[in-house]
Protein backbone atom coordinates (compact mmCIF):
# COMPACT_ATOMS: atom_id res chain seq x y z
CA UNK A 1 0.00 0.00 0.00
CA UNK A 2 2.65 2.15 1.20
CA UNK A 3 5.03 1.75 -2.39
CA UNK A 4 1.24 2.40 -4.15
CA UNK A 5 0.72 5.87 -2.69
CA UNK A 6 4.34 6.51 -3.13
CA UNK A 7 3.93 5.86 -6.57
CA UNK A 8 0.94 8.27 -6.76
CA UNK A 9 3.02 10.79 -5.30
CA UNK A 10 6.03 10.85 -7.77
CA UNK A 11 4.74 9.43 -11.00
CA UNK A 12 4.43 13.23 -12.48
CA UNK A 13 8.33 13.37 -11.32
CA UNK A 14 9.07 10.24 -13.38
CA UNK A 15 7.07 12.31 -16.19
CA UNK A 16 8.87 15.17 -15.85
CA UNK A 17 12.76 13.24 -15.78
CA UNK A 18 11.65 11.09 -18.98
CA UNK A 19 10.26 14.33 -21.03
CA UNK A 20 13.78 16.30 -20.10
CA UNK A 21 15.72 13.24 -21.02
CA UNK A 22 13.85 12.58 -24.18
CA UNK A 23 14.00 15.70 -25.50
CA UNK A 24 15.81 17.09 -28.20
CA UNK A 25 15.41 19.33 -31.11
CA UNK A 26 14.38 16.98 -34.26
CA UNK A 27 11.02 18.46 -33.79
CA UNK A 28 11.13 22.44 -33.19
CA UNK A 29 7.26 22.23 -33.29
CA UNK A 30 7.46 19.89 -29.95
CA UNK A 31 7.45 21.10 -26.31
CA UNK A 32 11.08 22.33 -25.26
CA UNK A 33 11.00 22.52 -21.42
CA UNK A 34 13.71 24.61 -19.98
CA UNK A 35 13.63 22.16 -16.21
CA UNK A 36 11.67 20.55 -13.71
CA UNK A 37 9.05 23.16 -12.80
CA UNK A 38 8.74 24.35 -16.95
CA UNK A 39 8.44 20.98 -17.89
CA UNK A 40 5.45 20.27 -14.96
CA UNK A 41 4.03 23.07 -16.00
CA UNK A 42 3.61 22.59 -19.77
CA UNK A 43 2.75 19.25 -19.38
CA UNK A 44 -0.24 20.61 -16.77
CA UNK A 45 -1.48 23.05 -19.29
CA UNK A 46 -1.10 20.60 -23.04
CA UNK A 47 -2.21 17.42 -21.33
CA UNK A 48 -3.61 17.92 -18.01
CA UNK A 49 -3.57 15.55 -14.61
CA UNK A 50 -3.88 12.95 -17.49
CA UNK A 51 -0.02 13.83 -19.05
CA UNK A 52 1.09 13.66 -15.49
CA UNK A 53 0.25 10.17 -14.50
CA UNK A 54 1.84 8.84 -17.90
CA UNK A 55 2.86 5.29 -16.91
CA UNK A 56 1.57 5.36 -13.48
CA UNK A 57 -0.25 1.48 -14.08
CA UNK A 58 3.20 -0.08 -15.31
CA UNK A 59 5.18 1.83 -12.39
CA UNK A 60 2.51 0.26 -9.82
CA UNK A 61 3.83 -3.63 -11.28
CA UNK A 62 7.06 -1.94 -10.18
CA UNK A 63 6.20 -2.54 -6.57
CA UNK A 64 7.11 -5.61 -7.10
CA UNK A 65 10.43 -5.82 -7.79
CA UNK A 66 11.69 -5.56 -3.82
CA UNK A 67 9.12 -8.09 -2.64
CA UNK A 68 10.97 -10.79 -5.71
CA UNK A 69 14.83 -9.85 -4.94
CA UNK A 70 14.18 -9.91 -1.03
CA UNK A 71 11.94 -13.25 -1.54
CA UNK A 72 14.64 -14.50 -4.09
CA UNK A 73 17.45 -13.36 -1.58
CA UNK A 74 16.02 -15.03 2.14
CA UNK A 75 15.02 -18.23 -0.49
CA UNK A 76 18.80 -18.36 -1.77
CA UNK A 77 20.25 -17.96 1.88
CA UNK A 78 18.04 -20.56 2.89
CA UNK A 79 18.99 -22.99 0.30
CA UNK A 80 22.95 -22.15 0.69
CA UNK A 81 22.63 -23.44 4.39
CA UNK A 82 20.55 -26.27 3.66
CA UNK A 83 23.36 -27.00 1.27
CA UNK A 84 26.06 -26.55 3.95
CA UNK A 85 23.62 -28.50 6.71
CA UNK A 86 23.79 -25.55 9.11
CA UNK A 87 20.66 -24.12 10.38
CA UNK A 88 19.08 -21.91 8.03
CA UNK A 89 20.20 -18.27 10.25
CA UNK A 90 23.65 -19.75 9.85
CA UNK A 91 26.08 -16.48 9.38
CA UNK A 92 27.94 -17.09 5.50
CA UNK A 93 30.11 -15.90 4.02
CA UNK A 94 30.66 -12.15 2.77
CA UNK A 95 31.09 -13.72 -0.55
CA UNK A 96 28.01 -15.74 -0.55
CA UNK A 97 25.87 -13.00 0.86
CA UNK A 98 27.31 -10.13 -2.14
CA UNK A 99 26.68 -14.02 -4.87
CA UNK A 100 23.76 -14.05 -3.63
CA UNK A 101 22.21 -10.27 -3.75
CA UNK A 102 23.75 -10.14 -7.24
CA UNK A 103 21.71 -13.17 -8.52
CA UNK A 104 18.38 -11.66 -6.54
CA UNK A 105 18.76 -8.11 -8.34
CA UNK A 106 19.34 -9.75 -11.86
CA UNK A 107 16.20 -12.25 -10.59
CA UNK A 108 13.83 -9.06 -9.86
CA UNK A 109 15.38 -6.89 -13.17
CA UNK A 110 14.47 -9.79 -15.75
CA UNK A 111 11.00 -10.13 -14.50
CA UNK A 112 10.23 -6.57 -13.82
CA UNK A 113 12.48 -4.58 -16.25
CA UNK A 114 10.12 -4.31 -19.01
CA UNK A 115 7.42 -2.47 -17.19
CA UNK A 116 10.09 0.08 -16.97
CA UNK A 117 10.44 0.28 -20.95
CA UNK A 118 6.55 0.69 -21.43
CA UNK A 119 6.65 3.11 -18.59
CA UNK A 120 9.25 5.22 -20.18
CA UNK A 121 7.15 4.77 -23.77
CA UNK A 122 3.76 6.14 -22.32
CA UNK A 123 5.97 8.89 -20.84
CA UNK A 124 7.92 9.55 -24.20
CA UNK A 125 6.57 12.83 -25.92
CA UNK A 126 7.77 12.02 -29.45
CA UNK A 127 5.13 9.09 -29.80
CA UNK A 128 1.49 8.59 -29.29
CA UNK A 129 0.17 5.67 -27.53
CA UNK A 130 -3.12 4.75 -26.99
CA UNK A 131 -2.37 3.40 -23.62
CA UNK A 132 -0.19 0.39 -21.86
CA UNK A 133 -1.49 -2.40 -24.52
CA UNK A 134 -0.94 -0.15 -27.89
CA UNK A 135 2.99 0.52 -25.97
CA UNK A 136 3.21 -3.51 -25.60
CA UNK A 137 1.37 -4.19 -29.69
CA UNK A 138 3.75 -1.85 -31.16
CA UNK A 139 7.00 -2.72 -29.14
CA UNK A 140 6.11 -7.04 -29.99
CA UNK A 141 5.56 -6.39 -33.51
CA UNK A 142 8.27 -4.06 -33.71
CA UNK A 143 10.74 -5.26 -31.62
CA UNK A 144 10.02 -8.74 -31.24
CA UNK A 145 11.31 -9.90 -27.29
CA UNK A 146 14.25 -7.44 -27.14
CA UNK A 147 12.55 -4.56 -27.06
CA UNK A 148 10.92 -5.36 -23.69
CA UNK A 149 14.84 -5.59 -22.20
CA UNK A 150 16.32 -2.52 -23.99
CA UNK A 151 18.84 -0.90 -21.68
CA UNK A 152 18.73 -3.77 -19.18
CA UNK A 153 22.83 -4.57 -19.24
CA UNK A 154 23.83 -1.08 -18.52
CA UNK A 155 20.92 -0.90 -15.67
CA UNK A 156 22.17 -4.09 -13.94
CA UNK A 157 25.72 -2.72 -14.19
CA UNK A 158 24.48 0.34 -12.27
CA UNK A 159 22.62 -1.45 -10.08
CA UNK A 160 24.53 -4.77 -9.16
CA UNK A 161 27.08 -2.84 -7.20
CA UNK A 162 24.77 -0.78 -5.07
CA UNK A 163 23.04 -3.53 -4.22
CA UNK A 164 25.57 -6.42 -3.34
CA UNK A 165 27.18 -3.72 -1.18
CA UNK A 166 23.70 -2.88 0.61
CA UNK A 167 23.17 -6.51 1.12
CA UNK A 168 26.08 -6.73 2.31
CA UNK A 169 25.75 -3.96 4.82
CA UNK A 170 22.63 -4.94 5.82
CA UNK A 171 23.51 -8.32 6.87
CA UNK A 172 26.39 -7.31 8.59
CA UNK A 173 24.99 -4.73 10.34
CA UNK A 174 22.30 -6.90 11.59
CA UNK A 175 24.36 -9.63 13.08
CA UNK A 176 26.06 -6.95 15.12
CA UNK A 177 22.97 -5.40 16.81
CA UNK A 178 21.83 -8.66 17.62
CA UNK A 179 25.04 -9.63 19.01
CA UNK A 180 25.82 -12.89 17.04
CA UNK A 181 29.41 -12.03 15.47
CA UNK A 182 31.70 -14.52 17.71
Amino acid sequence: MYLCICSSHTNPVWVTKTRLVLQYNADPSRKQYKGMMDALVKIYRHEGIPGLYRGFVPGLVGTSHAALQFMTYEGLKREQNKYKKMPSESLLSPLEYITMAAISKIFAVAVTYPYQVVRARLQDQHNNYSGIVDVIQRMWSNEGIEGFYKGMVPNLVRVIPACCITFLVFENVSRLLLGEYH
